[in-house]
């Protein structure tokens, strides 16, 4: 990878995370429908939105232009709200306004036009990484676990898409380290060939959470058990005698709490060799090693 690109891929982490923690729902609906107008599409008219806000001039400064080619295009995605409300846990889990402890239970939404990461970091051929970055042009709303009145845990189209592969991959005796709302343990309890699901998670209010008023909405929530311990402590004391078929770990917030972690977990996969491992978002962690 040169320098050039390595500059790129800097300013464009540094441009978004910028807009997403500080003004994510910059775009509006009148901008996007005024620029679409013209015949281009609401995905492309939302990316000149923001390349505007990030001070880009795209007709006239070549290095803008390019980075907008780069990046931009092939960076925004206007969702489809009914994809994601069809989703089995969308379909088939209610989830309540609740509160035990330091966590609370409740749905959380994202307005129309609201940016929000969608999927795993995309690397190309000559070293780009392009964000995903999704919208819906309606309210999408999505259960959200708090603590300390802080988003900490969800179940949005970012966890569906980047969950995918761990999901289609689980078979018979499956570990997860990290609860959560529960829609892994979810979705490959819903598979036949799953015969067991065993969760690890060390916060005692996210388990009475999840086991009072989101696990007995399972269909085969005889195939989950869940286990309170450290993550680590338990993938090095008990998982090698476990027998498990496959592993999943999701025990971080984003990439940037996330890489400590996986490089942790993946030491403890030597003791398993029968095991066949998979990591939240670890595509995008690995566009930081």
């Amino acid at each position: 990878m040169n320098e050039k690109i390595k500059e790129d891929n800097y300013k464009i982490f540094a441009l978004l995370s910028k807009y997403l923690n500080d003004a994510p729902d910059f775009v509006e609906k009148e901008e996007v429908d005024g620029i679409a107008e013209s015949g281009v599409s609401s995905e492309y008219a939302f990316a000149v939105i923001l390349a505007a806000a990030f001070e880009l001039d795209i007709v006239d400064n070549t290095g803008d232009r390019d980075l907008f080619h780069n990046y931009f295009k092939k960076m925004i995605h206007q969702l489809n709200v009914n994809e994601y409300y069809n989703n089995p846990y969308y379909k088939n889990i209610i989830i309540p306004t609740m509160k035990v402890g330091k966590s609370e239970l409740k749905y959380e939404k994202y307005k129309p036009f609201e940016g929000f990461v969608c999927n795993d970091i995309m690397p190309n051929k000559a070293g780009r990484h392009i964000p995903q970055i999704g919208f819906f042009d309606v309210e999408f709303k999505f259960p959200a676990i708090l603590e300390n009145e802080r988003i900490w845990m969800t179940v949005t189209p970012n966890e569906i898409e980047t969950m995918k592969e761990a999901v289609d991959q689980a078979y018979g005796n499956v570990l997860t380290f990290g609860l959560g709302l529960g829609y892994y343990a979810y979705m490959v309890s819903e598979k036949e060939n799953v015969e067991s699901v065993t969760v690890i998670d060390s916060n005692q209010d996210v388990i009475n959470l999840f086991t009072s008023y989101i696990l007995p909405q399972f269909k085969h929530a005889g195939k989950i058990k869940i286990i309170k311990s450290d993550a680590f402590e338990y993938a090095q004391k008990h998982m090698p005698k476990g027998n498990y078929d496959f592993v999943f770990t999701d025990i971080w917030h984003d990439v940037s709490d996330g890489i400590d972690s996986y490089l942790q977990m993946k030491q403890y996969e030597k003791t398993c060799p029968n095991t066949q491992f998979s990591y939240w978002i670890e595509k995008s962690i690995l566009c930081y090693l």
